[in-house]
C-alpha cells in the first residue's frame, strides 16, 4: 500500500470511527432517555448497527471499514492485517471516536 492510498485509509477510518461514535453513542445519549426509554434499547441497538452498515458499504473499499481499534487488533493478531499499518489505524480511530465525542458533548450541554 504506497503512501496516498494508506493517507486515504487512514482518513476512511476516522470519518468512519466518527460516524459510529456520533451516530452510535448519540442514539443512546440523545434519544434514548432511559427509564421512559426514548427509542428504547432496541432503537440504540439499530442506531449502531445502521452506522456500522453505512460505514461499512461507505467506508469498507477504502479501509477495511475496521472503525474499532479492538477489530483492529482482532485482525492483526489474527494476521489478516498487517501489524505496521496497526498504529496509524488506532490512532486516528480514537481521534475520530474523540472528534465525534466532542460534538455530542457540545450538542447535549447546548442552550435551547
Amino acid at each position: 500500500m504506497n503512501d496516498s492510498s494508506f493517507g486515504k485509509a487512514l482518513a476512511a477510518e476516522f470519518v468512519g470511527t466518527f460516524w459510529l461514535v456520533f451516530g452510535g453513542c448519540g442514539s443512546a445519549v440523545l434519544a434514548a432517555a432511559f427509564p421512559q426509554l426514548g427509542i428504547g434499547f432496541a432503537g440504540v441497538a439499530l442506531a449502531f448497527g445502521l452506522t456500522v452498515l453505512t460505514g461499512a458499504y461507505a467506508l469498507g473499499p477504502i479501509s477495511g471499514g475496521h472503525f474499532n481499534p479492538a477489530v483492529s487488533l482482532g485482525l492483526t493478531v489474527a494476521g489478516r492485517f498487517s501489524s505496521s499499518r496497526l498504529p496509524g489505524y488506532v490512532i486516528v480511530q480514537v481521534l475520530g471516536a474523540a472528534a465525534a465525542a466532542a460534538v455530542l458533548y457540545l450538542i447535549a450541554t447546548g442552550k435551547s
